[in-house]
């Protein structure tokens, strides 16, 4: 038996319909059509994939973004692998397909937060070419109030 090829490629504005196939595990939540039309139409939001056949089995999504005193950045948001998928190398190459695309578009670093706990993802990161902070951040989240 021939196993399927993983493919690894960005998705553009018209690849909506890719995200009708993906395997279990690989986003946190079910995939929602309203928010997959708004992330895709966004230029600055970037999404890479792992494709088996037509079945995403990892995919990993950036931001970049621009300030007025910095060089365009990558925002790496997550990553994720079927747990059919996983140990294989797959997160590793989305990663870095996320990464050649940021670099393409200028971005001349990027940058991701982790839990100090999440060793797999941190070896993956390493394996990427990533380098941990030596100091520890503090993550403050906060819910949208309108007064």
């Amino acid at each position: 038996m021939n196993a399927i090829p993983i493919t690894f490629r960005m998705l553009g504005p018209n690849d909506a319909n890719v995200l009708d196939y993906v395997a279990l595990g690989v986003f946190d939540h079910e995939i929602n059509a309203k928010w997959t039309a708004e992330f895709i139409a966004d230029s600055r939001h970037h999404l890479a994939v792992a494709l088996e056949g037509q079945i995403v089995v990892g995919m990993a999504s950036g931001v970049h973004y621009v300030h007025p005193d910095k060089a365009p950045e990558l925002f790496v948001n997550e990553v994720g692998v079927a747990p059919t998928h996983q140990n294989r190398g797959i997160g590793r190459q989305v990663l870095q397909t996320l990464l050649r695309h940021g670099h393409s578009l200028g971005c001349k670093e990027a940058w991701l937060g982790t839990e100090l706990s999440n060793a797999a993802a941190r070896r993956m990161y390493a394996a990427a070419g990533g380098e941990e902070e030596a100091e520890a951040m503090v993550v403050v989240w906060s819910l949208i109030h309108i007064s």
